[in-house]
């Protein structure tokens, strides 16, 4: 059995753990052999891999990115896209199987090769843990760690200057990343997606806090938008799957804010450092089980499925089931943060 890999999409933390589980177990439970797709469905669609090995994934697990290189490439674009030209590709290179890990776009082209015949197998990859079948995703906990420490830190040079500090987090539409991470580092304000507030309420909340003496910290989700928005601020273009690339949400509101308030205000984009640097501990040994379990699917034919967690048990599920609609976060979580806000 010869099996090939592919990263795409943004990066995350616990690509390379994945990458290792599964060449592990594949090697040692199935005796497989395995080759790397370079830059995502780009590699796939025009045959450049590389051949993995246990060698070539020793000390895998912590480290950051992915070996393999990752693109935005739409599998079903160009002169070599598409399920006949990409089944014609793995016949002469004699690949039975591809694990696709990347998150929703990635995995909805995965799941649309696999409707047109391909032996496809999904691994779930998103710092936004936004997918639905699954708890969470390998990159969340890394993500909500870097951004937490972020706002430790503007904290202090926030209070010697009496500041109030807006800081913007990834998330794309969903709300996941700033609510753990505005939780955790004690903001006075946590803005959602799924949550659009008046800019009036808002100063509200960063008045309360200044009233008692604090410096006020807004945690604000770059998918966020006022309640007079229609929808969420981006200028920055569409991706290769037509979306909006968001952010900038943080640099509209502090000057709003500072305007409403007289508090001074400043803005701080954390931007792709929440993607970078080495997994957490929960991050590599999730990767490292989704990895491992991606293999079992394909030893199993589970065509079109993807591995997920759910509770502390990794299970398969259809990939349609992933795809199909936002984890948002509901409101009984935002409620359980806004007893805490101003």
């Amino acid at each position: 059995m010869k099996i090939g890999m592919l990263t795409s999409g943004g990066d995350s933390p616990g690509l390379n753990a994945v990458i290792r589980g599964a060449v592990l177990k594949g090697v040692l439970a199935h005796d497989a052999e395995f080759v790397g797709f370079m830059h995502g469905w780009r590699g796939v669609t025009g045959g450049d891999f590389i051949p993995l090995d246990r060698h070539s994934v020793r000390g895998l697990s912590k480290q950051g990115g992915t070996i393999l290189r990752t693109s935005r490439t739409n599998p079903f674009e160009g002169e070599n896209g598409g399920p006949e030209r990409i089944q014609a590709m793995l016949d002469r290179n004699e690949i039975d199987a591809i694990i696709a890990i990347g998150g929703e776009g990635t995995l909805m082209a995965a799941g649309r090769l696999a409707q047109a015949g391909l032996n496809v197998v999904g691994v779930p990859k998103t710092i936004d843990n936004d997918l639905t079948a699954t708890d969470y995703s390998f990159g969340f906990d890394t993500a909500v760690e870097i951004a937490t420490v972020a706002i430790d830190r503007l904290r202090t040079t926030a209070d010697s200057h009496q500041r109030c500090m807006v800081v913007e987090v990834m998330g794309r539409h969903v709300g996941w990343i700033a609510l753990h991470s505005g939780m955790a580092g004690g903001a006075h304000v946590i803005l959602t997606p799924e949550q659009p507030q008046s800019l009036e309420q808002i100063c509200q909340w960063v008045r309360h806090a200044s009233d008692r003496g604090r410096a006020p910290v807004v945690v604000v989700s770059e998918g966020f938008r006022l309640d007079t928005m229609e929808t969420a601020h981006s200028h920055k273009g569409l991706d290769t799957f037509d979306r909006p690339r968001l952010g900038g949400i943080g640099e509209l509101l502090a000057p709003l804010i500072e305007e409403q308030t007289g508090i001074e205000a400043r803005a701080t984009v954390i931007g792709h450092i929440q993607r970078g640097g080495v997994p957490s501990a929960f991050d590599r040994v999730l990767a490292t089980r989704l990895g491992m379990a991606s293999v079992d699917a394909i030893a199993h034919a589970q065509w079109g499925t993807m591995v997920s967690v759910q509770g502390t048990d990794i299970v398969n599920v259809g990939i349609a089931d992933a795809t199909g609609k936002l984890k948002i976060v509901p409101q009984s979580r935002y409620d359980e943060a806004a007893l805490l806000f101003g």
